[in-house]
């Protein structure tokens, strides 16, 4: 499936308006972001591949929220080739990444990237699909090797109750819910990595590029809340702080 939505994107990737030279108003020129994320938040979620290509309705907060800044480049692999392009990429929960893609990814950033990343070890979205149905987002993160080379451990306890609660970090109020911490380790080349009180959030020095880390994704749901506009402003206080500093 994420293949094919891929393909399809490709092919469209011409459709788009382009600057008129004969005097037209030209589009703002928005910074591309790579987006990787197993969230419905490109396309939202359909049993079927041909509603979700018809694209009816507005897209979700999320990915309008995103697109105010930014041209959004959907990756099905996290490849250097499809890495060298880009200075700015957005993980959201994402499937667990193979063995060349935690390199490519890890020199990417190290090379000067710079990365937002929602590492969610219980994820609490409501999703139409069962538990072991592949179009389900990923239900637990899986992405220990790579936090490892960034020298972090992401733990969950168990015992915390469950509820929405805001948490601070950096200066940020965020809402989580099931939350993880992240924990320092040592490894190979450990990243300079500060990471605030409660271990929601982590900023880590990779080389020469940057990684915000926060070890929930609870912020990007609400799509039928109330306080929509908080969670907007919130989303816009990490992509300036992880992004766009």
């Amino acid at each position: 499936m994420r293949l094919l939505l891929a393909s399809a994107l490709l092919a469209c990737s011409a459709c788009g308006a382009s600057p008129d030279p004969g005097g037209g108003a030209a589009e703002v020129q928005r910074i591309p972001l790579g987006l990787s994320s197993t969230l419905p938040i490109y396309w939202q979620e359909s049993p079927n591949f041909a509603t979700i290509l018809k694209e009816e309705g507005e897209p979700g907060w999320v990915r309008q929220t995103l697109e105010t800044r930014f041209d959004l480049v959907p990756l099905d692999v996290l490849s250097a080739e499809a890495l060298a392009p880009l200075d700015h990429l957005l993980l959201a929960q994402p499937r667990a990444l193979s063995p060349a893609e935690n390199v490519a990814l890890d020199d990417w950033v190290r090379a000067g990237g710079q990365l937002l990343l929602f590492a969610d070890p219980m994820l609490t979205s409501h999703s139409q699909f069962a538990i072991g149905d592949p179009r389900r987002p990923q239900d637990v993160v899986l992405l220990s090797p790579i936090l490892a080379r960034w020298g972090l451990e992401l733990t969950f306890d168990t015992a915390q109750p469950q509820g929405e609660r805001i948490e601070e970090a950096f200066g940020m109020a965020i809402p989580v819910d099931l939350a993880g911490a992240f924990l320092p380790v040592t490894s190979e080349a450990p990243g300079e990595c500060a990471i605030s009180a409660t271990g929601i959030a982590a900023r880590c020095r990779i080389g020469e590029g940057q990684v915000v880390l926060l070890a929930d994704a609870a912020l990007l749901d609400g799509e039928e809340d109330s306080d929509l506009p908080r969670r907007q402003a919130m989303l816009d206080g990490l992509l300036d702080q992880s992004l766009l500093h």
